[in-house]
């Protein structure tokens, strides 16, 4: 990890500035920015994110590449955060995962998104379900004192083909621990409402195989110690890859809990502008 110095103002209109880039994979890594003074959002939103393209052959202006990112910080933090797959032949990602302290990005500040917990109704257990690098909005839910003051237990999955790709999530589960505004918010000890489950399909790991799976035989919620998810109980919200997010709406519905959006709170929520 390296960290800017010096933070130069952007010279470029809704630029902002990175100030530490991480690598955690050859295909996954993560950066922070600076944020705009006036830049609100609820914990969960995603924002507009890119670089400026290259320039037009015929009129020599250029256009920003710009792609939906969740912002992985809580509401609450004065940077944010991004979390990012790398691309080889990506249009934004290629060059993007080649950002430097002291870079410019370009930021849209006008944050949207359904994974809020406006779009819930009320419940007793959240159920935070991540493939990839689809932990970013997990990673602000996390941190955001309302999910500990709104649930008695908070369970996430995070899914991943290798055992590297689960580290970024790892790290921010243990930095709970020692996160002195939510022990002093929350109370000391809040992380214990916290179950971690993380798994993956490809390297061997403590726990193989795809939480639907997992869950389908019963084997997720053993292993958690936990009941089956039910409506009177149970909130969910999925961030992940298309084909993971249609067969988990598949699961919940069939256990009877009912999609909801911000104008609409019901039992469980999906981001669908995320594909990992």
């Amino acid at each position: 990890m390296t960290e800017a110095k010096a933070i130069k103002p952007p010279t470029l209109p809704d630029a902002q500035t990175v100030t530490a880039v991480t690598h955690h994979t050859d295909r996954l890594f993560s950066f922070r920015c600076t944020r705009p003074a006036s830049l609100r959002f609820r914990s969960g939103e995603f924002v507009m994110i890119g670089l400026m393209g290259a320039p037009d052959p015929k009129t020599g202006k250029q256009k920003p590449l710009l792609r939906a990112y969740s912002i992985a910080s809580p509401s609450w933090d004065e940077e944010l955060e991004f979390y990012s797959i790398k691309v080889p032949d990506g249009p934004l990602t290629s060059r993007l995962q080649h950002i430097q302290p002291g870079d410019e990005i370009i930021l849209r500040p006008k944050p949207v998104g359904t994974l809020v917990h406006d779009a819930l109704l009320p419940g007793k257990r959240i159920w935070f379900f991540a493939t990839g690098t689809g932990f970013a909005p997990f990673a602000s839910l996390l941190r955001e004192p309302q999910t500990y003051q709104d649930y008695e237990e908070v369970i996430i999955t995070h899914t991943c083909r290798e055992v590297g790709e689960l580290a970024y999530g790892a790290q921010i589960i243990e930095s709970l621990k020692t996160d002195e505004l939510l022990n002093e918010v929350i109370g000391e000890g809040f992380w214990k409402k916290i179950k971690y489950y993380p798994t993956t399909t490809r390297e061997e790991s403590p726990k193989m195989g795809r939480i639907t799976d997992l869950m389908r035989t019963g084997e997720a919620f053993r292993d958690l110690g936990v009941t089956p998810i039910c409506p009177q109980n149970d909130r969910a919200m999925i961030c992940g890859n298309l084909a993971f997010n249609l067969e988990l709406k598949e699961m919940l519905e069939s256990y009877g809990l009912v999609e909801g959006a911000n104008s609409d709170p019901q039992t469980y929520v999906v981001e669908k502008a995320f594909l990992d």
